[in-house]
C-alpha cells in the first residue's frame, strides 16, 4: 500500500508578536477536523531553553504539560481545548532541543568529519522532525506554528527549513498574521503589511494567505490594497476580528471561505462539508448562556499576567458553558490578603460564588491563599484548588481543624513542627531543575461516595501533574481522623491525589485538571465546581465555623 501523501500548513506572524497565531492555527486545524481529516499541530519556538520548565510566568504565560510530561508552550493548550485531542512531546520543537540534538550527533561522530553547519545539518535535522512527528501522529494534514515574529534572528533557520520543504514538494500552504493599524477611525493603514510581506518574501516565501487582526474590521480598500501590494489573490485575504469568545474564530473563519481557499491549494475536495454541529452548541452556551453569571474569584500570585492561568480560565469558561451559566473571573492578588490591615477576606470575597486557588512556585502570597482557603471552608463557599491548592487546603486544615499550629509545606518552611507537605522521595536527591518535577499523566484511583467518584463516575482515572511536593503520609491518618477525606490515591505508593472536606464543597487535586480541558469535554470536577457555585448562588447557605466549634 502506497505512504500517504503529507500536507502541511505553515504559519507565521509579521509585524508584531502577541497575534495570536496559536488560536489562528487552531482555528484552521478545527475547520479541517470537522471535515474528517485527521489533523496535528506543530510548533517551534526560537529559545535556547530545552523545553519551558524552567520559564517564569511572567515571561512565558503557563507552562503546559502533556501526558506524556513534556513541559511546553501554553499555545499547545489551545492546540488541545480545540481539538480535543493529546498531543505528544515530538510536536514540541524548541532551538535549544534541536541545537543539542545536533550537537550530539556531532559529538558521536555522525557528521563524517563535516563541518556542522546550519544548513544543510540544522534545517535537514527540522524537516526531518517534523515529517516523523506528522507520521508518529498519523496525520493527514499538519499545521506548523513557527513561534516569534519574521524577521527574528532566533526563528530564521527554521523558516529557512520550511522554504526547502515548499520547494522540494508542491503540498504546503503558507499562512502569513499581520497586523493593521487605524490611525483614527476608518483610517486602517496597510503600509506595515506591506512590508512585513516583503521581508518574508526576501526570506524565499510568498505567503499563499493572508489574515488580519485589526482594530477595527478590514475594509474592502484595504483587502484590495494588501491583494495588490503582496501578491495574495483578494480572495485569500482573511479578517481575524474581534470576538465575544476565541472559539468564534472558526465559525468565523468558516463563513469567510478559509477552507476553501486551503483546499484548492492543497488538492482537498472544497464542497466537503463541516460538522460543526456541537462546536455551535458550546460557543453559543458561552455567548447566550441561559442563566445568571456565576462570580469565581482565581486566588493566585500570578494575576498581573492572565497568560500564566489560561487553562484554569478556559476550563472555567468549559464549565460554565457546560451547566449553561454565564461567567465573571475575579483576579485576586493573594499576596494582597496577607496585609490584614489593607485587605479584609471577607470583603474582598464576599461577592464570589466560587473561590479557585492554581498552582504555583515559591513562598510569596502563600498566607494569603491559605486565609482565603480558610473564608471558603467557614463561609461554606464552593472551593477547587489545584495543585499548590491542595496542598495549601491540607496545611489550612491541619492548622485550624487539627490543631497543628504553624503547620506548613517544607517548600516555605523547612523548620516548621508540622511539614504536612513535604518533598516527593524522588526528589530529594535531584540537583538538575528542568524537566525533573513529577510529570505526566498519572493514575489516580478514587473512593466512592465522594465528590471526586461522582465527576468522574469511575473508580480510576488519569490526570497531568507537575510538582516537587506532596501531602506527607505520616500525617494523613491524623488529617482523616479529624474529617478531611481523601478521595483520590495513587495506586502504586499512595500519594494523596485529591482532598475534599466532609462539611462543605471543597476540593483539591495534586493533578492540574485544568490541562485536559476541553470545550467539548469538559474537566469533571470543574462542572461539579460550577454546579455548587450556582447552588451557592441560588441558596446561600450557613457557615461551617459552628461545625467545627469555631
Amino acid at each position: 500500500m502506497p505512504e500517504k501523501k503529507l500536507k502541511f500548513i505553515v504559519i507565521a506572524g509579521s509585524i508584531m508578536s502577541g497575534l495570536g497565531k496559536g488560536i489562528v492555527s487552531s482555528s484552521i486545524a478545527k475547520l479541517l477536523q470537522a471535515r474528517g481529516f485527521k489533523v496535528t499541530q506543530i510548533k517551534f519556538d526560537g529559545y535556547l531553553n530545552v523545553d519551558c520548565g524552567t520559564m517564569n510566568p511572567f515571561r512565558h504565560g503557563e507552562v503546559f504539560v502533556l501526558d506524556d510530561g513534556t513541559e511546553v508552550d501554553m499555545d499547545f493548550g489551545t492546540y488541545e481545548r480545540f481539538l480535543n485531542m493529546s498531543l505528544k512531546g515530538t510536536n514540541s520543537i524548541t532551538g535549544g532541543k534541536l541545537f543539542q540534538k545536533i550537537i550530539e550527533k556531532e559529538r558521536k561522530g555522525e557528521f563524517l568529519g563535516r563541518d556542522v553547519q546550519i544548513v544543510p545539518h540544522l534545517t535537514d535535522e527540522i524537516k526531518k522532525w517534523v515529517v516523523d512527528a506528522a507520521k508518529d501522529n498519523g496525520a493527514d494534514i499538519v499545521i506548523i506554528e513557527i513561534g516569534g515574529t519574521i524577521g527574528d534572528i532566533e526563528n530564521g533557520y527554521f523558516v529557512e527549513a520550511m522554504r526547502q520543504m515548499h520547494f522540494e514538494q508542491d503540498n504546503m500552504v503558507f499562512v502569513q498574521l499581520t497586523y493593521v493599524p487605524s490611525l483614527s477611525p476608518g483610517e486602517q493603514k496597510t503600509k506595515p503589511t506591506q512590508h512585513a510581506t516583503r521581508l518574508l518574501q526576501s526570506q524565499g516565501i510568498q505567503p499563499d494567505i493572508i489574515i488580519t487582526r485589526e482594530q477595527e474590521k478590514l475594509c474592502e480598500d484595504s483587502k484590495k490594497k494588501i491583494s495588490t501590494y503582496c501578491n495574495v489573490a483578494e480572495d485569500a485575504v482573511f479578517d481575524d476580528p474581534f470576538l465575544q469568545t476565541v472559539y468564534e474564530l472558526p465559525l468565523s473563519f468558516e463563513k469567510q471561505g478559509v477552507y476553501q481557499q486551503l483546499a484548492k491549494r492543497l488538492k482537498l475536495d472544497e464542497k466537503k462539508d463541516p460538522d460543526l454541529t456541537e462546536w455551535k452548541k458550546r460557543v453559543r452556551q458561552i455567548i447566550e448562556p441561559k442563566e445568571a453569571p456565576l462570580k469565581i474569584a482565581i486566588v493566585g500570585k500570578y494575576t498581573a499576567v492572565k497568560d500564566a492561568y489560561v487553562s484554569v480560565k478556559e476550563a472555567l469558561v468549559h464549565s460554565a458553558a457546560a451547566v449553561n451559566c454565564g461567567l465573571e473571573v475575579g483576579w485576586i492578588e493573594a499576596s494582597d490578603l496577607e496585609d490584614t490591615k489593607l485587605f479584609d477576606v471577607g470583603e474582598v470575597l464576599s461577592s464570589y460564588q466560587g473561590i479557585l486557588v492554581p498552582g504555583g512556585y515559591g513562598e510569596r502570597g502563600i498566607e494569603g491563599k491559605i486565609r482565603a482557603i480558610e473564608y471558603a471552608r467557614k463561609r461554606r463557599v464552593p472551593y477547587l484548588g489545584l495543585c499548590l491548592g491542595l496542598q495549601l487546603m491540607v496545611a489550612e486544615y491541619a492548622r485550624h481543624v487539627c490543631g497543628m499550629e504553624g503547620a506548613n509545606s517544607t517548600e516555605f518552611n523547612k523548620k516548621t513542627e508540622y511539614p504536612v507537605i513535604d518533598l516527593l522521595p524522588e526528589q530529594q536527591q535531584i540537583t538538575k531543575m528542568g524537566g525533573t518535577n513529577r510529570l505526566g499523566a498519572y493514575e489516580c484511583t478514587l473512593k466512592k461516595g465522594t465528590i471526586a467518584y461522582s465527576a468522574y463516575k469511575s473508580e480510576k482515572v488519569y490526570e497531568r501533574h507537575r510538582h516537587r511536593y506532596e501531602v506527607n503520609p505520616s500525617y494523613v491518618k491524623a488529617l482523616e481522623e479529624k474529617g478531611l477525606v481523601i478521595s483520590g490515591t495513587h495506586p502504586k505508593n499512595n500519594i494523596v491525589e485529591i482532598a475534599e472536606w466532609k462539611t462543605s464543597f471543597g476540593i483539591a487535586t495534586q493533578a492540574h485538571i485544568e490541562l485536559t480541558s476541553r470545550l467539548e469535554a469538559p474537566a469533571p470536577i470543574f462542572i461539579e465546581f460550577m454546579k455548587a457555585a450556582r447552588e451557592f448562588r441560588d441558596k446561600p447557605s450557613k457557615t461551617a465555623a459552628e461545625d467545627h466549634g469555631e
